[in-house]
């Protein structure tokens, strides 16, 4: 079973920075995609940034200039840095990995057919 677990949210006033970090527990080989998402209540969630285990990285426009990604592969963890935080930023971040390939119980790569969804970690940006 793969797990996703985020810390590092919390409350900061505008200007400020956070770092958000996500870590990836299971028999994991490989995680070709990991991502933040964030919501806010009654709006669909949506994509602030992607990593490719190859380095290709997307921002969403909002947020390009402020927020970096970072990934370690070894340690299967990925990260978002976020400064000049501001009010419109407030949302619960979501960490999510894609196409994963785990050993299966056999000792065989195993692609999961399904994405994976951190717990979430609530950001509030706010004087």
């Amino acid at each position: 079973q793969v797990q996703l677990v985020e810390s590092g949210g919390g409350l900061v006033q505008p200007g400020g920075s956070l770092r958000l970090s996500c870590v990836a527990s299971g028999r994991i080989i490989n995680i070709y995609t990991m991502a933040w998402y964030r919501q806010v209540p009654g709006n669909q969630r949506e994509l602030v940034a992607l990593m490719t285990n190859g380095g290709t990285i997307n921002y969403a426009e909002s947020v390009k200039g402020r927020f970096t990604i970072s990934r370690d592969n070894a340690k299967k963890m990925v990260y978002l840095q976020m400064n000049s935080l501001k009010p419109e930023d407030t949302a619960t971040y979501y960490c999510n990995a894609d196409r994963i390939v785990i050993e299966n119980a056999s000792g065989r790569r195993t692609p999961l057919q399904n994405k994976i969804w951190g717990q979430g970690a609530q950001v509030t940006v706010s004087s």
